[in-house]
């Protein structure tokens, strides 16, 4: 039984919260790209470490990328990979980059209780990278506002 059918039926609220942590933790994911921590270290910035390989948040509102509005792609930091196009970024006013939609099978989600609440990370499906989170106030079509770290990813324009 794995920990979310075991939390579907048994408890909700700060019961379940509670309970979520007790459960053991799935093993980490493999992915294609990947490199020892002295080597993220050397390749990335320190913000950019500390965001992709330590799950940290930027500061709101200090990314050039929240203010990037030229057609493109945005891509992870870490490893290249093909993140969110240009057309589906949207300015949310977080103080954060924000899209309605990731590229197909460019990004992941996991479960995060990092603030005592449960949040979705996103993070890059090539290295694992933490990238933001995703919520469900976003725009039209989706409904979602990937709410993004800019120091986790780079932009190439069209």
């Amino acid at each position: 039984m794995n920990r979310r059918h075991f939390l579907s039926g048994v408890a909700t609220g700060a019961c379940a919260l509670v309970l979520w942590q007790l459960l053991p933790e799935p093993a980490e994911a493999a992915y294609p790209f990947t490199l020892s921590d002295a080597q993220w270290r050397k390749k990335l910035s320190p913000w950019a470490y500390k965001v992709l390989r330590q799950q940290a948040t930027e500061y709101p509102d200090t990314s050039p990328l929240n203010r990037e509005h030229r057609a493109g792609l945005f891509s992870c930091a870490g490893c290249d990979q093909k993140l969110f196009s240009s057309k589906t970024k949207f300015d949310s006013g977080t103080g954060w980059p924000s899209f309605w939609a990731p590229l197909p099978k460019a990004v992941g989600t996991s479960r995060d209780l990092g603030l005592g609440e449960v949040r979705t990370e996103v993070h890059c499906a090539r290295c694992g990278g933490h990238l933001g989170h995703v919520f469900d106030d976003g725009p039209r079509p989706t409904g979602k506002r990937y709410c993004m770290n800019g120091v986790a990813m780079a932009f190439s324009p069209a």
